[in-house]
């Protein structure tokens, strides 16, 4: 950036508090400003050139190219529940926690039997009633697997209509109280 102008070196245009000594031309006040921004933008260029350079050598940085998404909210108002599309649902999960546990309830009751739980209630009946030489006691004439099962399997139809009727109840009273309130307000968000 120095010049030599008229035979005397010249010092640069930006900073300077001295006058160049220049043939015919004046520099203006807003000649040094441009001079000063146009140094400043370079050396930004630089700075900014030199950092991504680094970033891209660096293997663990993202690259400079990528762009972060913009986050786009949506507020819905649930205002309304369809009462056959809930009994539908419920009926079907009601089915299915009522296969769960009658499954649940046969394994623990083999688990029972076969940790032999049957064979010492029935030497502690005996033991206690002291009567050897009668019938011996057999808890198994009372409650056995048959009739466990049974029971488990009348309490899993009776949960699968009581689900599914109080999920119903629930669709009607949810739209009676959405229509005094306005439902349930949702905020989604999706990041493109």
């Amino acid at each position: 950036m120095a010049a030599k102008v008229g035979g005397t070196p010249a010092s640069p245009s930006y900073g300077q508090t001295g006058k160049v000594n220049s043939p015919g031309k004046g520099e203006s006040f807003g000649d040094r400003v441009s001079a000063a921004k146009a140094a400043v933008l370079e050396k930004a260029a630089a700075v900014k050139d030199a950092a991504a350079d680094k970033a891209r050598t660096s293997d663990d940085a993202e690259p400079v190219a990528r762009s972060r998404g913009q986050v786009r909210k949506a507020r819905l108002r649930l205002s309304r529940v369809d009462p056959w599309s809930v009994m539908k649902t419920a009926f079907l999960l009601s089915i299915a926690f009522g296969i769960v546990t009658w499954v649940a309830v046969f394994i623990v009751w083999s688990a029972i039997g076969a940790a032999g739980v049957f064979d010492n209630i029935n030497n502690t009946v005996t033991e206690v009633l002291g009567t050897p030489a009668a019938e011996p006691f057999d808890i198994e004439n009372y409650v056995n697997t048959g009739k466990v099962m049974g029971f488990t399997t009348l309490l899993a139809c009776a949960d699968v209509l009581i689900i599914t009727a109080l999920a119903t109840l629930g669709s009607f009273l949810y739209n009676i109280a959405a229509t005094l309130l306005g439902g349930l307000e949702v905020t989604l968000a999706s990041e493109d």
